[in-house]
């Protein structure tokens, strides 16, 4: 980057960590980027006019003379229409071979929505995938993580959810992505045409680590302006936020501080909360939810990340193998949206809450069926009944490809129960009974 005639460039580095160089400077700004030997760092520490810059690359061969200049500014997001359809990365600038984005210069990471602003969230966010819409219902303005494990599909589901959800925008943020990753997504979208209200921004392993700290605000600042200036329903998508937090823990680590729980650092909770935070409904119909996949190591739901995204966040999203259909499914027993009783029978057909409850129920009893059949004990009918039915209920509606919308899911649960069982086993009002049940 040029010098402008006005920039200051200083040429003493006082001290220089793996991650971080310090210098005397005034008139410098929190979070403002600069140039050291022409790399990119940003300011995070001032002390009187002691002001630490970490280096995005890292500051392998820097000396203590190199050049240091300040550009006068944070990170920003050029935002406009033109961002629609285009890759970006953490910087935001184009990787798509497509022109320069024409727009506002907005400073990213600015605080969240405040609360006098925002809006009970009661609009139903409907993703097409049967284990989230029947079960765990999403609204809009809600934050909700997918954990998995780190070899389940959580990108395709990623991508299944940013094709089918009925919102106006979708904004992607990925970190620690393989190129692979980042091709998949590229071309699903692609060859769906749905291009055109998809917006990327993408840090591969090849990037620097430090920088995917970056991309959950790129996103969200892109979801603020379609949000607040359009009015439209934005789903912002984040994968994987485990990237993300040891990134986190990279930097401090680099800056000497003091780990706290599963070597992350002590602010953990706060920067997730500064991401989750930005999901918010306005009054004016404008929506940012936010959907962030968190990858669990070994299942270990109790490591720093899930256990601090889980207060954070509004219930959570599992994902789990089924063996006895081979496909991955949206698992019933511990995932949960905690709002979904804002918008279940309200935003959409009056017996969702009893279906969904009697058909997880009945597969509580098919669970407690294989149990005994695994342990050797004899099986009722009931329970033969309850174990053929937990079959096509995986299959049909809780694996991770079914496409149905709401009413066609609810349809499917029904004709499950006819199958399978009778009226008074179902346990659900017999005014809807009456008016559901698959006639014979």
């Amino acid at each position: 980057m040029a010098a402008k005639a006005f920039q200051k460039i200083y040429t003493k580095i006082t001290q220089i960590t793996k991650a971080t160089c310090s210098l005397k400077a005034t008139g410098v700004g929190y979070d403002e980027l600069a140039t050291v030997n022409g790399k990119l760092a940003q300011v995070v520490k001032i002390v009187g006019d002691n002001v630490t810059l970490q280096v995005f690359e890292g500051t392998e061969g820097i000396p203590t003379n190199a050049e240091v200049i300040f550009l006068g500014k944070a990170p920003t997001l050029k935002v406009s229409g033109q961002l629609a359809g285009r890759f970006f990365d953490a910087f935001g600038n184009p990787i798509d071979g497509g022109p320069a984005i024409e727009g506002k210069e907005v400073e990213i990471g600015g605080p969240s929505v405040n609360p006098v602003r925002r809006k009970q969230p009661s609009e139903l966010i409907a993703t097409g995938i049967a284990g989230i819409d029947l079960n765990n219902t999403l609204v809009s303005g809600q934050k909700i993580p997918f954990f998995a494990d780190p070899d389940q599909p959580f990108n395709q589901v990623m991508a299944t959810v940013a094709l089918r959800a009925e919102t106006d925008k979708i904004i992607l943020g990925g970190m620690g992505m393989t190129n692979d990753d980042y091709l998949y997504f590229k071309n699903v979208f692609s060859n769906a045409g749905a291009l055109d209200r998809i917006v990327c921004f993408m840090n591969t392993t090849e990037n620097p680590p430090v920088e995917r700290l970056l991309i959950p605000d790129m996103a969200l600042t892109a979801a603020e302006y379609f949000a607040v200036e359009h009015n439209e329903k934005v789903l912002v998508l984040l994968t994987d936020m485990t990237s993300y937090a040891d990134a986190l823990a990279i930097v401090s680590n680099r800056m000497d501080q003091i780990p706290s729980k599963d070597s992350m650092p002590g602010s953990l909770y706060s920067d997730l909360a500064k991401i989750y935070e930005k999901a918010v409904q306005f009054p004016t119909g404008g929506s940012i939810t936010i959907i962030a996949v968190t990858t669990l190591s070994g299942g270990d739901i109790t490591h720093a990340v899930p256990d601090n995204t889980g207060y954070i966040t509004e219930g959570q999203l599992f994902l789990r193998r089924d063996s006895d259909i081979g496909k991955v499914i949206v698992d019933p027993f511990r995932s949960l949206s905690r709002l979904k009783q804002l918008v279940t029978g309200k935003k959409t057909r009056r017996d969702h809450p009893q279906v969904m409850n009697a058909a997880v129920r009945l597969y509580a009893d098919a669970a407690n069926a294989k149990t005994k059949q695994e342990n050797g004990f004899d099986l009722t009918n009931y329970d033969e009944r309850t174990l053929a039915f937990a079959k096509d209920y995986s299959g049909q509606l809780l694996a991770i490809d079914v496409n149905l919308n709401t009413t066609e899911m609810l349809d499917v649960a029904w004709s499950l129960f006819g199958k399978y069982f009778k009226p008074e086993e179902v346990n659900i009002k017999k005014d809807l009974v009456d008016e559901f049940w698959p006639k014979a």
